[in-house]
Order: C-alpha cells, then sequence, then structure tokens
C-alpha cells in the first residue's frame, strides 16, 4: 500500500490528503454537539455517582464483545474486563455503586426460579450466566420494584437509569444512561456493547424500547 502510495503523481497525493481533511471535518461537525459531559447535581447519592462514571469509564477498557459461556467466582465474579456482552456493562456499573447483580440475582431467583424466563431451559439457577441475561435483569428489576413507565420524551431517561430494547425479532439489549449529554438529540446518551466493546453513543431511541429503570 506504501509503495502504490509512492507512485501516485504529486497532484493525487495532494487531492487525496484534501479528501481525507474535508471527510474528518465533516465528521467532526457531525459529531461536535454528541457528547458534552453534564454535571452531576450535588445532591444525588454517591452511590449513583459512582455507577455513572462506572459506566463511562468501560469505554476505556472493553474493546471486545465475547458471549462465551464462562465459569466465573461468585459473588464478585466477572469475565476478563477487555470483553464481555451487553449486559456486563450493568453489571460492572452497578458494582461501582456497591450492588451486585450476580449476587442479588442469583438470590431472587432462589426464592422464586419460576418467576424468571426458562428459554434456555435450565432447570435450577446458574450463578455463571444468569445475571448476564436480559430477560433475567428485567425481570429482577422488575420484582425488585424498580421499573419506571417507557416514555417517548428524553427528558424522563436520567443518568444512572437502565434501559432495554427489541433490536427485532425478539433479539434483547441493554445499556445504561449517562451524563453524556447530545445537543442534536436533547437526550443523554448510552454506553452499551452491541458487538464491538462498551461505547459511549447516542442510541437512547435507535430501538424499541421494552425497559426502563432506576434502581438508585
Amino acid at each position: 500500500m506504501l509503495m502504490r502510495t509512492a507512485r501516485k503523481p504529486y497532484w493525487g497525493i495532494v487531492l487525496t490528503a484534501a479528501l481525507i481533511l474535508a471527510v474528518g471535518c465533516g465528521q467532526h461537525s457531525r459529531t461536535s454537539d454528541e457528547g458534552r459531559i453534564r454535571p452531576l447535581p450535588p445532591e444525588i447519592s454517591p452511590l449513583l455517582r459512582q455507577v455513572v462514571e462506572g459506566a463511562s469509564k468501560q469505554t476505556s477498557h472493553t474493546v471486545y464483545y465475547d458471549s462465551s459461556y464462562v465459569e466465573i467466582a461468585y459473588p464478585g465474579g466477572d469475565v476478563p474486563l477487555e470483553r464481555g456482552v451487553c449486559t456486563d456493562v450493568i453489571v460492572r456499573a452497578f458494582r461501582k455503586g456497591g450492588v451486585d447483580l450476580q449476587q442479588t440475582v442469583h438470590e431472587d431467583m432462589q426464592r422464586d426460579f419460576a418467576a424468571y424466563p426458562t428459554k434456555w431451559g435450565l432447570k435450577k439457577p446458574d450463578t455463571n450466566i444468569d445475571h448476564r441475561r436480559v430477560p433475567n435483569l428485567r425481570t429482577y428489576f422488575e420484582r425488585a420494584g424498580k421499573a419506571l413507565a417507557i416514555s417517548s420524551k428524553p427528558e424522563d431517561y436520567l443518568p444512572g437509569d437502565v434501559v432495554t430494547w427489541d433490536l427485532g425479532s425478539g433479539v434483547d439489549h441493554i445499556g445504561i444512561v449517562t451524563n453524556a449529554w447530545s445537543d442534536r438529540s436533547k437526550s443523554y446518551m448510552m454506553v452499551h456493547n452491541i458487538g464491538s466493546g462498551a461505547k459511549l453513543e447516542n442510541v437512547l431511541f435507535a430501538w424499541r424500547i421494552t425497559g426502563h429503570y432506576r434502581y438508585f
């Protein structure tokens, strides 16, 4: 590639560079209103503050999507930080706020296993995977009284809120609201992992919302 570039006439190199700069500037102009951090209110819970910060920091560490079944410790078990699935974003953020969803989901499933989805054919709880499944987190949040009404108003979704979506054909997804603000959509941005690691993106209304939860 370097040799082919070196053989181009000078004007070709200049034109290529100009196109790159133009595209780059265009991309910058399209995203310049994205991700403006809004200070969290001073009166919010310190735990909630830790959750929001914990979610945002994952974008610097989790770079792979990996849905492999892995045996992990209990409680406090986790797959390697550089990889995970969408639910791991929530689990890791909540642990910063002192809530271990691996443990709380497991204990609730022990109390009433029949209340949880049976689509995976399990006969009993599994601490390695239960908390890493979106339908189980939805069930737990609902049973814990943390569900809010689903709304089409951006102002109803605040930092630390958890949102679940249907990506189509019944494929579930989950993310967490941050304090990064988009002037374009007038809404907070989400941290989620949909296939290429934890990302901060403006996707609150990108798919059909199936759940809205406020734990802290």
